[in-house]
């Protein structure tokens, strides 16, 4: 039998494990209504007006954030997986270290991803406009 949960003291490490799997399962779904937004794409232009108006609402650009941020942090754990495979940064020190620097990393590059998604649409729409 298992210990019970209340024996460990939660830590980041394992948040950010629990973190990678959902993000897994995120990136993997939100790669599968890219592949339907592509799709629409090369339907023609009504298909992909259609998907445009999902995408274009707050709710739509919302779940397309979320789905950058787990594809970043599914890709920052992959290289925390690969470095600790190769025999590097793999004792408790180390990882409780690196959890932080890991989030940091994510955030900061979902943030600049994000923030040049949305850049380059506010010069589109200047440019329609004008």
């Amino acid at each position: 039998m298992s210990p019970h949960l209340q024996v460990y003291r939660f830590r980041l490490s394992m948040f950010l494990s629990i973190a990678n799997r959902a993000a897994g399962v995120a990136a993997a779904g939100g790669s599968a209504l890219g592949l339907c937004w592509i799709s629409a794409a090369a339907k023609g232009p009504k298909s992909f007006s259609k998907v445009q108006k999902v995408t274009g609402n707050p709710l739509g650009q919302m779940l397309m954030a979320g789905w950058a941020l787990a594809l970043v942090y599914h890709f920052v754990a992959g290289l925390r997986h690969l470095a600790w495979d190769s025999g590097y940064r793999f004792s408790k020190k180390e990882i409780n270290e690196d959890g932080p620097v890991a989030v940091g990393v994510t955030l900061g590059t979902t943030a600049a991803l994000v923030a040049g998604i949305v850049g380059v649409a506010i010069c589109r729409s200047r440019k329609k406009a004008s």
